[in-house]
């Protein structure tokens, strides 16, 4: 059974971090010691990162309230609301953000209704609300109420792929589901100041997004598919169980992310990849060399550095991952979906467009899939003839969507 994604559409907060402007801002806080001030220069410049989006509006210096929770500007104060406030406004905002990208999903298939939809998969491990975000999916966009519902909670960075394999093994039990799959993540919640190297990394890295795809095995002309989904894999390494965690703490999430982290992937990338390059020999039994396109996730800068180094991987195959990390920061599961869609919207080229994409995340956990490119995203469709309606579809703007969550 041949699975496809039909399309992958992106969302993010409009409130936009300017990296050296957040860098001046935590630099300044009184509770830092010399250290502290210098770890927050030297994480923040190094982070290849020049701007980054948050659902925290207030979180720039334009912004003015009677009651900041995140950050006065009027004294340029980080505040520290409790972790009871974040969840708050996680679940509101990431509601929002989850109905943009969804319906931005159903919408660039235009030959499915919304009652096609046969299964919803969300994704998230910055915050928790129920009834959740996939019942605010079905209840905005007007699905099935009986559409089966699933969310994977708490899983970190990688969890985009266990959402797709799942997506996958829903299609190849049953021809006609057509799954839609929504991760959104709201890290900037959790920013504070502190002179703790793991929650400075945290606060030059972190940002906020969405991303969502329709997954299927049905193809349709009018709207060909994306994507081929080939294989999915998933390998925990010997090492690293403490070094790369996320805990709940009063005020907000704990990230834990040991500096020893891009080693442990340098001395396990290689064998990580091997389960998925062996798995089918007739198909998949291929040299990793000779793969054109890297879909990493970008979990920092030095991350990508040493996976580019292991698997001597190109400048030009390293643009995708580098360009979003530059862009939107490290948005947790719906990062390498942005990675992804940025080589989805690259020109078509002569030969195998076969894509490697990969994702690490707590445990230490290598999350690795194995894709075929079959047209690029953005470019013209064939002429379709009519278009079926959609009952039950309503176009909401994020703003709309926001203030009804």
């Amino acid at each position: 059974m041949t699975v496809y994604l039909r399309s992958l559409e992106t969302a993010v907060p409009p409130t936009v971090l300017i990296q050296t402007e957040a860098r001046d801002v935590f630099a300044a806080q009184p509770g830092l010691t010399r250290l502290g001030s210098r770890l927050v220069t030297t994480c923040f410049d190094s982070a290849a990162i020049e701007t980054r989006h948050t659902a925290v509006e207030e979180m720039t210096m334009a912004f003015r309230s009677d009651d900041p929770q995140f950050f006065d500007p009027a004294t340029g104060l980080l505040l520290n609301p409790s972790t009871k406030v974040r969840n708050g406004i996680f679940a509101e905002q990431a509601t929002a953000l989850f109905i943009e990208a969804a319906q931005a999903a159903v919408a660039a298939c235009p030959d499915l209704t919304l009652l096609d939809i046969t299964h919803v998969i969300t994704v998230s491990c910055t915050g928790f609300f129920n009834p959740g975000p996939d019942y605010k999916i079905v209840r905005a966009l007007g699905l099935d109420p009986a559409v089966q519902r699933y969310h994977l909670g708490f899983m970190g960075c990688y969890a985009a792929f266990p959402a797709l394999r799942a997506a996958k093994s829903f299609c190849e039990a049953d021809p006609q589901a057509v799954v839609l799959v929504v991760c959104a993540e709201l890290c900037s919640l959790h920013v504070r100041t502190s002179n703790d190297p793991d929650t400075i990394m945290g606060s030059a890295l972190f940002a906020d997004g969405a991303a969502a795809a329709i997954v299927t095995a049905q193809n349709a002309p009018e709207s060909p598919a994306l994507l081929r989904l080939d294989h999915f894999e998933t390998v925990l390494t010997p090492v690293g169980e403490e070094s790369m965690a996320w805990n709940i703490g009063d005020h907000g999430f704990e990230m834990v992310l040991g500096n020893y982290v891009p080693h442990i992937i340098d001395d396990h990338i290689i064998g990580a990849l091997e389960p998925l390059l062996s798995r089918d020999q007739s198909l998949l039994g291929l040299p990793y060399r000779d793969i054109r396109h890297w879909a990493i996730h970008p979990g920092g800068r030095s991350i990508l550095d040493k996976v580019q180094s292991r698997l001597e991987l190109s400048d030009e195959q390293l643009v995708p991952a580098r360009e979003t990390l530059r862009r939107f920061g490290n948005m947790s599961s719906a990062t390498v979906l942005f990675v992804l869609k940025h080589i989805l919207e690259l020109p078509a080229e002569d030969g195998d467009d076969r894509i490697c994409s990969m994702a690490f995340g707590p445990g230490l956990t290598v999350e690795t899939g194995l894709f075929t490119k079959l047209r690029q995203a953005g470019a013209p469709l064939p002429p379709a003839g009519q278009s079926q309606a959609r009952p039950g579809y309503r176009s909401q703007a994020w703003a709309s969507a926001a203030s009804r969550a």
